[in-house]
């Protein structure tokens, strides 16, 4: 965990403080990831790379009363997580590609988990998904959104987009659909996969018996 949290604390000491101003325009289908989450009142919602708490707090304010976690491997951005959500999650320092959720959360499993365009930040991203699907309780759903394959968008836009987020260590994943219908299979869950802004964004849940 030290040299990605290393990475990601250098990337975004600063950047942080303007995360939440700059980046609506690039992350397409977090709303639409919040809107269909739809929690049972007693659920408890995990968020893997929960970033500065953004979805946390907007999550607090749709479903209140829903236990929430966070997770993220940066300390920066769990600084500003934690003026974010004052108290309305409970957030701790992890890898989400493996960590001890008792001991972080006391708890082992939960009923939803969030994974917000960032898998795309996450070198082991494969095992990420993995590692959320682990701590899925009976009937639970993985929600993902990331960037998608582009595939209908121009070249040079994609090239543009590429380089643009790549100053952010930021790698679009071109198999992530196919990861979570295989995650959901490791599993015998199922998976749903959309497409979005022609393919800006892929969007996905993952649900598990």
């Amino acid at each position: 965990m030290t040299d990605h949290a290393a990475l990601m604390d250098a990337t975004y000491r600063r950047q942080r403080h303007i995360y939440d101003v700059t980046r609506p325009l690039f992350l397409h289908g977090r709303r639409r990831l919040i809107h269909e989450l739809d929690p049972a009142p007693e659920a408890k919602i995990l968020e893997l790379a929960c970033g500065t708490g953004q979805n946390l707090r907007a999550i607090a304010r749709a479903y209140p009363g829903r236990a929430l976690y966070g997770l993220d491997i940066s300390s920066e951005m769990l600084a500003t997580a934690r003026a974010k959500v004052r108290g309305r999650a409970l957030l701790a320092h992890g890898d989400a590609t493996g960590f001890d959720a008792p001991a972080l959360f006391g708890t082992d499993t939960f009923d939803q988990i969030v994974i917000s365009y960032a898998l795309s930040m996450i070198p082991d991203w494969r095992g990420a998904i993995g590692e959320a699907m682990r701590h899925l309780g009976p009937g639970g759903t993985l929600h993902v959104v990331d960037f998608g394959d582009l595939a209908g968008w121009p070249g040079a836009f994609r090239t543009a987009l590429n380089a643009a987020v790549g100053r952010f260590h930021v790698t679009p994943r071109e198999g992530l659909a196919q990861a979570l219908h295989d995650a959901a299979g490791a599993y015998g869950g199922r998976a749903s996969v959309t497409p979005l802004a022609r393919g800006y964004a892929c969007a996905g849940v993952v649900r598990v018996p």
